[in-house]
């Protein structure tokens, strides 16, 4: 999802670029890897173990991607004097605050996943002190691929109601609008602009799932009142999830940077997209 969006804002912005599938390049292969890097100037990394419920039954095979894998492809840059921009996630964060979570705030995962994608941040910090930078994200959505949004509005034809959590909070944020950010963090990179370190690639604002699935049928022409608030008790599922996934984007300053737009205005601009829009056509 977020890697075609990446591709796209770069041919966008003009800029020369390519792009490796899981199939072309295997990230934990420093052979591979160290081949892939050389010559180039910026590497955007987009590969992930993503499945956080598998990873409760399988950290081992999680880590080796979003932790070893990162950590070759970081060694790998260092050799070849490349910047590397690694997306991340809120799931390294434990999630009981109450305020934003600056970019310096203390780590500690509830779950696999989240503790194989700070292994990846750790590898990047080590490896990569000036010339790495960790883009955490969370509740992403877009065109290309399973997310929340396009499974609201897929269901919308099938279902007459629809039970939605109402008590985890966080910052719901489109794939291109990030691929934009991650574009224009390489530029500053690149220009010197920009330091190494943590940055928080989400929305601005808050909501939670509940409350971004009625903006999502309000902005779709559907009725929001068909959306009907519940609790995580409700879904119980393998891995425990973070109460509260609301980032602080204080660093972006430090960049020259605008912290992302709100929610509600990436949303109003994602759905116009004809990937969502076909969704609203199914039987």
């Amino acid at each position: 999802m977020l890697g075609r969006d990446v591709l796209a804002a770069l041919r966008e912005a003009g800029i020369r670029a390519g792009g490796l599938g899981r199939a072309d390049l295997d990230i934990t292969d420093p052979v591979a890897v160290r081949a892939a890097v050389e010559g180039v100037a910026v590497v955007v990394n987009c590969a992930a173990w993503t499945d956080v419920d598998g990873a409760e039954s399988a950290e081992e095979a999680a880590t080796a991607v979003n932790g070893t894998g990162v950590r070759v492809l970081a060694g790998a840059c260092a050799e070849a004097g490349a910047r590397l921009l690694h997306v991340s996630t809120d799931y390294v964060l434990p999630g009981d605050a109450s305020q934003p979570y600056p970019e310096s705030a203390p780590t500690g995962p509830v779950n696999a996943y989240g503790r194989s994608k700070l292994a990846g941040e750790r590898a990047v910090a080590e490896l990569l002190p000036k010339d790495g930078y960790v883009v955490r994200t969370a509740w992403l959505y877009g065109e290309h691929g399973p997310n929340f949004v396009a499974t609201m509005l897929g269901l919308a034809a099938r279902r007459d109601t629809l039970d939605v959590v109402d008590d985890q909070h966080g910052q719901p944020t489109w794939s291109y609008a990030l691929a934009r950010r991650l574009v224009e963090l390489g530029s500053a990179a690149l220009d010197g602009r920009a330091p190494g370190g943590v940055y928080h690639g989400t929305a601005g604002g808050r909501t939670t799932w509940f409350g971004l699935a009625r903006e999502a049928y309000r902005l779709a022409g559907l009725d929001p009142e068909r959306i009907r608030p519940t609790d995580s008790a409700a879904f119980a599922r393998p891995a425990a999830r973070p109460a509260f996934s609301v980032l602080g984007h204080g660093r972006w300053a430090q960049a020259g940077l605008e912290p992302l737009a709100d929610w509600r205005v990436q949303l109003a601009e994602a759905i116009t997209r004809p990937a969502f829009a076909d969704l609203l056509k199914l039987p």
